[in-house]
């Protein structure tokens, strides 16, 4: 019995009823498209009899490799697979079913919205406009250094930023929970989240991350250049290579559990992420790219602005800059997105086409994909330029990557791995390992997770060396799972808890914590839960 990323425990029973709903997601697929074409090729051979059509169809499926592809497109399928709400129960209550939690993200989404507006009245800019043929042709000509022709962004803000919206998880509070702010009962947090959420003790993470004990060898930590090539990086090597010709989700995913050898990573992550571009991802790209071309709208000033602002400032990933606009640009256009919603607490952004203000039947997606980019939104794509070189497969890799983990940093949720949940793991391991540390630091106002959550919301891009986010990233793939982001963010603060101790001011804590590219991910994490008693020795 296995439980995927969305809690679902994929049992017998609930297996035999999905069968339908797999078939049905195949065929609409272009492999259903595939697999229908050479069924059809094969039946009509006049030396195929029809009592022998099942097995030399599957036959030919397992010699084409569409065997493969079909047992990957169940285990996606599986892995993502949400529950049918009930018919008696509301959409809204089964995508988010805490009312204080859905009540808060209706009202941080009107905020956003409201932000919007304003910008737009205040700058005189509408949210979207034709551009001219001949603005066209020229953003045509310099799609590929789209960063030395910005429009001007001197008066462009972004409409959110890390602090705002902690301020906002700060604020949610359990209204049937008895009062604590006078910290007289014992039940209360310590921390500043106080919404009473389940998150995983250390022994439950040394179980769910235990391919990454200290006994056994790892990416990132015994390919070090001081350690013979030949005890691991080529043994390693040689196996991501059968990975790869195996072509299998699950096989790929337990690899990843001990990282991916930088030469592999491209291969490893698509296929773990089932990305295969063919002509037609192709095809739906330029689209984007068109419609990038036709139209200019307020958020591709907010992702400039964003750019300029973050990644284009990091000595890491300043080289990427157009690279990331030619990601980001036709991301907003997507509606493929769109998707994730299903799964999301969240709800897409929507606005009135101009001049029918008011009638519902004129509403439309604001941006095309929901998502208004945020100050360090960017930074989700920087990391991935130093895997792909092909802005292609970079697009898909990203995408899919959003909407399977991305996109819960930034929305309000009960989900095991929202950010509201990634928060209180966080500073539930920083309690209780090291009590003595959060104490000190509560007792001079300074709340760990107010230095924490930039590195959380970013996934740690930004903050780490781009190669130490990568192998974290490693992680995220093939756990498939957020809750690794915390376990490192209470990792750091204990690898400096000396100098920690001794600072009496946020600023000084800060500054002990702003530097962190000397740091490996690997050792951290593997300090972090495997130097605790485990209930497994």
């Amino acid at each position: 019995m296995a439980v995927n990323a969305n809690g679902v425990v994929l049992n017998e029973g609930i297996l035999d009823e999905l069968v339908p709903e797999v078939v049905a997601s195949i065929e609409k697929s272009m492999l259903g498209f595939h697999v229908r074409k050479l069924a059809e090729a094969e039946a009509t051979k006049s030396s195929v009899k029809t009592t022998d059509l099942r097995i030399g169809a599957t036959q030919i499926l397992s010699k084409c490799g569409l065997e493969k592809r079909i047992q990957n497109a169940v285990y996606k399928f599986l892995q993502t697979y949400t529950t049918k709400p009930h018919p008696d129960v509301s959409l809204d209550h089964t995508k988010e079913p805490i009312s204080y939690i859905r009540r808060a993200q209706m009202n941080w989404e009107k905020r956003i919205l409201k932000s919007m507006n304003s910008m737009c009245t205040e700058l005189s800019v509408p949210l979207g406009r034709k551009r001219p043929d001949k603005e066209q042709k020229e953003m045509l000509l310099k799609w590929t250094e789209l960063g030395a022709s910005e429009p001007d962004l001197s008066k462009f803000r972004p409409v959110y930023a890390a602090k705002d919206f902690l301020d906002v998880i700060m604020s949610l509070k359990n209204t049937n929970q008895i009062n604590c702010s006078d910290n007289s009962v014992f039940s209360c947090y310590w921390g500043i989240i106080q919404v009473p959420l389940k998150v995983k003790d250390i022994w439950e993470l040394q179980i769910q991350f235990s391919e990454m004990s200290i006994n056994q060898s790892q990416t990132g930590v015994d390919d070090a250049v001081e350690i013979p090539p030949e005890l691991f990086e080529s043994e390693r090597s040689k196996l991501a290579c059968g990975i790869i010709q195996a072509q299998q989700i699950a096989l790929a995913q337990e690899f990843s559990k001990k990282g991916c050898p930088i030469s592999h990573r491209s291969a490893i992550w698509c296929q773990i992420l089932g990305i295969e571009v063919e002509d037609i991802d192709i095809l739906y790209y330029e689209q984007l790219k068109n419609c990038v071309f036709r139209h200019d709208l307020l958020v591709d000033n907010l992702v400039y602005k964003d750019v300029k602002l973050t990644t284009a400032n990091d000595d890491q990933y300043f080289v990427f800059e157009d690279y990331i606009y030619q990601i980001l640009l036709p991301f907003s256009r997507d509606t493929a997105v769109l998707r994730h919603f299903v799964q999301s607490s969240a709800s897409p952004a929507r606005s009135f086409i101009r001049g029918k203000f008011g009638s519902e039947e004129f509403m439309v997606y604001y941006p095309p994909n929901g998502i208004i980019p945020f100050h360090g939104f960017s930074m989700y794509v920087a990391p991935l330029c130093y895997i792909y070189n092909d802005p292609v497969v970079l697009y898909y890799v990203f995408r899919e990557m959003y909407i399977r983990y991305f996109f819960r940093l930034h929305t309000l949720s009960s989900h095991p791995q929202g950010i509201v949940s990634l928060c209180l793991q966080f500073e539930t391991l920083l309690q209780t390992h090291e009590p003595q540390l959060f104490m000190h630091l509560k007792a001079i106002d300074v709340q760990p997770l107010r230095i924490a959550f930039k590195w959380l919301i970013r996934a740690f891009s930004g903050y780490l060396a781009s190669e130490q986010v990568l192998l974290l990233w490693d992680r995220i793939l093939a756990y498939n799972t957020l809750e690794i982001l915390p376990v490192l963010a209470a990792a750091i603060f204990s690898f400096r808890k000396t100098n920690l101790m001794q600072v009496q001011t946020l600023n000084a804590a800060e500054a002990v914590l702003v530097d962190l590219l000397t740091l490996q991910v690997v050792p951290l994490i593997q300090f972090m839960l495997f130097t605790q008693p485990s209930k497994l020795s």
